[in-house]
């Protein structure tokens, strides 16, 4: 997995944790709900088809996450994103500058790809 890609998904695992700590008491693990809703974010940032190029999620042109799973996700980052720039500041502020990030189209980085392949 793409360094940028580790970074995003360790950001989404501390912000799940301390939403389940506050919330429902989780004490080093998370609860069965939590537990679901970060498997689930894991899954769709492996299959996501920017990969390392990807703006964060609330910006990109490509919505993945089901409904549900989408209002599960911003619950957790609303509660959770003020209180990372106290608790993992570097974090929350990679994940800023991440939200700054052009969305760019699928057919770039498939020409992307093909450049690269070239090479």
């Amino acid at each position: 997995m793409h360094p940028r890609l580790q970074r995003e998904q360790k950001t989404i695992d501390v912000m799940i944790a301390m939403y389940c700590k506050d919330h429902h008491g989780a004490q080093g693990e998370l609860c069965d709900e939590c537990s679901a809703l970060q498997a689930y974010a894991h899954q769709r940032l492996e299959k996501c088809p920017y990969q390392e190029h990807k703006t964060t999620c609330a910006n990109c042109p490509t919505h993945c996450y089901q409904k549900e799973m989408r209002e599960k996700i911003k619950i957790v980052m609303r509660y959770a994103g003020p209180r990372m720039l106290l608790k993992h500041p570097w974090l929350a502020i990679m994940h800023l500058i991440d939200g700054f990030r052009k969305p760019i189209s699928l057919k770039e980085i498939r020409e992307k790809k093909k450049t690269e392949h070239r090479s």
